[in-house]
C-alpha cells in the first residue's frame, strides 16, 4: 500500500519562507510524476507546481519565480520551496504522485496525500 506523507506547513508572514515535502511509502516501481496543488477555503483545488520523472516542471503563473519544486527520485519524494510567500497563497496544500506503479506489470494510479495547511499572516 503506497502513503504519501506531507510535513512543513505552518504560519509564515508575509514575504517569509516555508519548505514542504511529501515522501510515498512502500513498494513503488514508477512514478510519473509528482505535484503539488492547494484549496483555499470556498475555492476549488488548484494545481501549483508539478515535476515528471525527467525533471521538466510546470507551474501557476501565480507562483512562478517564488516558488521551486524538486524531487528526489530514490526517496519518492517531492518538495516546495515557497518563497515571498504572499498572503493568497494561503490554503491546505496536497501532495499527488500520478502514474504510480507498485510493479512493472502492475497498473498505474493516483495518490494523494492527507494536506497541509499553510497561512501567510500580514
Amino acid at each position: 500500500q503506497v502513503q504519501l506523507v506531507e510535513s512543513g506547513g505552518g504560519l509564515v508572514q508575509a514575504g517569509g519562507s516555508l519548505t514542504l515535502s511529501c515522501a510515498a511509502s512502500g513498494n513503488i516501481f514508477s512514478i510519473n510524476a509528482m505535484g503539488w496543488y492547494r484549496q483555499a477555503p470556498g475555492k476549488q483545488r488548484e494545481l501549483v507546481a508539478v515535476i515528471n520523472s525527467g525533471g521538466s516542471t510546470e507551474y501557476q503563473y501565480s507562483v512562478k519565480g517564488r516558488f521551486t519544486i524538486s524531487s528526489d527520485n530514490d526517496k519518492n519524494t517531492v518538495y516546495l520551496q515557497m518563497n515571498s510567500l504572499k498572503l493568497e497563497d494561503t490554503a491546505v496544500y496536497y501532495c499527488n504522485e500520478e502514474g504510480v506503479q507498485v510493479t512493472s506489470k502492475a497498473g498505474s494510479r493516483d495518490y494523494w496525500g492527507q494536506g497541509t495547511q499553510v497561512t501567510v499572516s500580514s
